[in-house]
């Protein structure tokens, strides 16, 4: 948060966020017996963007608008169309995703996931890995594949059954693309966002420019990672076949205080576009 900004002016605003979201639930979801296969319990793991960081008008974690287990009246999450298929599953959405959480922190928050007795987990990770100081500090890729698998593994050996959602870390360098001639966007990226890719963000020196293919190689890597995994894990586990990655984020679906975080747009579109790979959407 900028310096200039007083804790009283946070807190000010923390409650008109508080107040654009009042209602918490979306209006009243049918009521009725649940679907066959449809979840009870339904948990959320990976970092800032499944938080839904930055989408209440400050820079600060606001679950209510995540796109896996929001309950808020501005994103149709995956939470929010499950009550469709079973009512029962209200107040059963637990996210475990953390800002700054990177792949080594998978597991941990696997093993709440199974704490929960969860039976759809969905698994956004990997943004971290890459966001670091500098692409020598960035996570290499076979660490990043192993802390995938070891949170994968906790989830097969806690609950066999539950369906996993793998998805594809959005694609971080089209917001540079359309982001670093925007002067706000890029006085924001200078008070440290995503240093790998976001510094110096409008430099067209050979470094700069090569520094930032090298980020755009290693989430690419990531990503394949992500998928084999996934195969791996076996047939509970689906992945999004790329779809989060495809999607063209442009200023107008991140929040404008840092530039980077989805607000409530960029978290909707994130739902609509996985949710199509979640399982459930047939």
């Amino acid at each position: 948060m900028p310096g200039r900004w007083t804790t009283a002016a946070v807190c000010l605003l923390a409650l008109v966020a508080l107040a654009c979201e009042a209602g918490g639930d979306a209006a009243p979801r049918p009521s009725g017996t649940a679907q066959p296969g449809s979840p009870r319990v339904v948990a959320a793991l990976g970092d800032s963007i499944t938080t839904g960081f930055g989408s209440c008008l400050v820079l600060t974690s606001c679950q209510r608008n995540s796109w896996s287990t929001g309950d808020g009246l501005r994103v149709d999450s995956h939470y929010r169309r499950l009550l469709d298929r079973n009512p029962g599953l209200r107040g059963k959405a637990h996210n475990h995703a953390r800002a700054g959480a990177r792949a080594s922190a998978l597991a941990g928050q696997a093993e709440a996931a199974v704490r929960d007795r969860a039976d759809y987990v969905t698994v956004l990770v990997g943004a971290n890995d890459a966001c670091r100081a500098t692409i020598d500090a960035m996570t290499p890729v076979a660490d990043f594949r192993a802390e995938i698998n070891r949170g994968l593994r906790v989830l097969r050996e806690g609950r066999p059954k539950a369906r996993v959602l793998v998805v594809s870390i959005p694609n971080l360098y089209r917001l540079w693309e359309v982001g670093h001639d925007e002067p706000r966007a890029v006085r924001a990226w200078r008070r440290g966002v995503c240093p790998a890719l976001l510094a110096d963000a409008t430099s067209t020196a050979p470094a700069d420019r090569s520094r930032r293919a090298a980020f755009r190689e290693r989430i690419a890597a990531y990503n394949a990672q992500l998928k084999a995994a996934c195969r791996a894990y076996g047939s509970r586990c689906r992945y999004d076949g790329g779809a989060a990655h495809r999607v063209r984020f442009d200023l107008e679906l991140v929040n404008r205080l840092d530039y980077f975080h989805p607000n409530t747009a960029g978290q909707s579109r994130l739902a609509d576009v996985t949710w199509r790979s979640s399982g459930y959407a047939d």
